[in-house]
């Protein structure tokens, strides 16, 4: 029975036979049996992706071949392909047999380029068994075992949390390297310690972090990896290095220097010519183009993403450019589309890469959690968080203090201000725990919305006064043009001036925060909903500097705001919107 409708072997066929290459010669380059090619030819077995890559390589189809694969997940792979008769019996791959007591380097080899093709195509369960196998196979030479772990290090973490058993890992092939003095040893060393230094650097505290070992000392060892690299040399060990370093320091370098290291990263790439560290170069410079206030820049990198991932064929791949659009969406007011990614095709995703545990739940689940409830806010909907699953899962990842920032802005919001104003102040004594950038910029964006939301409410100078001053403290060295990111990338929450601005506002200085919120207009200019939240905080503080032509400014500024949210079917503004034009005065 033909089972294979793409026409993938026939293809397959043709170019084996224009190469000049038998059945048999074919097979044992892409490590199967001659029978199963055979029926992977006739279109009487499908073949895996990975198949398809390692073909395509063999024959140097240029992608040809990958183009016919199937995307991973909509079959199973067979087990021909994946290793034979009964070594994938347990959900194993063996490692690689002893001779004359020492490892097969050339199957070694063979065990991690698969792995490499199996997380190129976003199946990192089967390139972590791959790696795995490869490593124990190894045992008694630290420098192939140390490849194999930063191979096994380059999988995605649960987001806020320390991966302790690659800490371990990392550390031990450390102490093995320790006293090889050969070139080959200090690449491995400065690649492991960039792993190491990004894995400790995951916890978004020392509550989550691995002992001792919390994100402030990973970020310290990716400063002096960093200093330590040269600027010559191997490709692969500067992609390696700056790639993870980055990470490592993201919370902890303003976002001009995070972006200077992410252009190194993509002139890195671009020799290596890896598509690992080119997808990784790219989402790099994207984001770091976002939150630098680069819009426009970022729009061309985001496209030259969507070709990566086109190319790659990866549905891990295809997961993040699809984020990324959402985000764009979201900026830009395309929210029906947004909200068509959000609800609708993300969740297909997220089964898809949970059942074959392509990456940790948590991942996809938070960065859609992020999406969905920056949708609401902006819709004005943020009552239907409550009577949903979404407040459950804000408040099951409440360690993160973005997540409690956008709880008690969400209570706001809705109505129930004295309920948001506890959660605030919650959420301010924890900020001496703050990194000094990263995810502390768009949690204490988060915090100011609250702080603007309870002064235009009333009632809660007492609670504001005492913690303004930490606030602005904490936000001031992001002011400017910078625009404030949440997750890795998962929302745009606004230009970081205009929250100093509404900060500056809700502490009596009206003309501070007019300062501030001309700066904010500059990234502010590429998104109409945020120019409609920014005009609506510009007539307020217009209103509270008062003098002459101060009201009809004011109302010109309402005026312009509330076309803004109707556009866009953003009703909660619209609604303050309202308010303040029909209270002459009020601010």
């Amino acid at each position: 029975m033909v089972i294979e409708h793409d026409g993938f072997g026939a293809e397959l066929r043709r170019r084996r036979v224009a190469a000049g290459m038998s059945l048999s010669e074919l097979a044992g380059k892409v490590y199967c049996s001659r029978s199963f090619l055979s029926r992977v030819e006739n279109g009487r077995r499908r073949a895996s992706l990975e198949l398809a890559q390692l073909c395509d390589e063999v024959l140097d189809a240029k992608g040809a071949l990958v183009g016919l694969a199937p995307l991973p997940g909509t079959d199973a792979v067979p087990k021909a392909v994946r290793g034979g008769a009964g070594e994938r019996a347990a959900g194993t791959v063996r490692s690689p047999e002893k001779k004359d007591g020492r490892y097969d380097h050339v199957e070694f080899r063979r065990l991690l380029r698969r792995g490499d093709l199996s997380h190129a195509a976003g199946e990192m369960r089967e390139a972590e068994r791959h790696y795995t196998a490869a490593y124990r196979g190894a045992e008694g030479d630290p420098r192939a075992q140390a490849e194999a772990v930063i191979r096994m290090a380059r999988r995605w973490s649960d987001p806020g949390q320390a991966d302790r058993e690659l800490l371990q890992s990392l550390r031990g092939c450390l102490a093995a390297l320790d006293g090889d003095g050969s070139a080959e040893a200090a690449g491995l060393r400065l690649r492991l310690e960039a792993h190491l230094a990004k894995k400790m650097a995951l916890a978004v505290s020392q509550d989550t972090a691995a002992g001792l070992a919390g994100p402030a000392e990973g970020a310290r060892l990716a400063e002096e990896t960093l200093r330590r690299l040269p600027d010559d040399g191997d490709d692969e060990v500067r992609c390696e290095v700056l790639t993870e370093c980055r990470w490592a320091r993201y919370d902890f370098m303003p976002a001009p220097e995070s972006l200077t290291l992410s252009e190194r990263l993509r002139e890195a790439a671009a020799r290596q010519d890896s598509p690992y560290f080119r997808g990784e170069a790219l989402m790099a410079v994207a984001i770091d183009q976002l939150r630098n206030g680069r819009i426009f820049s970022a729009l061309a990198t985001a496209n030259q993403y969507r070709k990566h991932a086109a190319d790659t064929h990866s549905v891990l791949a295809r997961w993040q450019r699809h984020t990324l659009d959402a985000l764009l969406d979201l900026w830009h007011g395309r929210f029906d589309a947004a909200a068509e990614w959000i609800f609708v095709e993300s969740l297909k995703f997220i089964e898809l890469l949970r059942a074959d545990y392509a990456v940790p739940a948590d991942n996809l689940t938070q960065t859609r959690l992020g999406q969905a409830y920056w949708l609401l806010r902006q819709q004005g909907r943020l009552a239907e968080l409550f009577t949903s699953d979404l407040a459950g899962d804000v408040e099951r990842h409440a360690y993160f203090p973005v997540w409690r920032a956008g709880l008690a802005l969400a209570l706001c919001e809705t109505g129930q201000y004295a309920e948001g104003a506890d959660l605030f102040l919650g959420c301010v004594a924890d900020g001496d725990r703050f990194p000094p950038s990263g995810w502390a910029v768009p949690a204490l964006v988060l915090l100011a919305e609250v702080c603007a939301a309870l002064d235009l409410e009333g009632g809660f100078d007492a609670e504001l006064a005492p913690v303004l001053p930490t606030l602005r403290a904490r936000l001031a060295p992001h002011d400017g043009e910078q625009i404030a990111l949440g997750g890795w990338p998962t929302v745009l929450l606004g230009p970081t001036a205009r929250a100093c601005g509404v900060l500056a506002l809700a502490a009596g200085e009206p003309e501070t925060a007019l300062e501030h919120f001309r700066r904010a207009a500059v990234p502010a200019r590429s998104s109409q909903p945020e120019l409609a939240r920014l005009r609506l905080a510009q007539a307020r503080a217009v209103r509270r500097v008062g003098g002459p032509g101060s009201e009809p400014n004011a109302v010109r500024l309402l005026r312009e705001a509330s076309r803004g949210a109707e556009s866009y079917g953003m009703t909660w503004l619209g609604g303050q919107c309202e308010r303040l034009a029909g209270e002459p005065g009020r601010a």
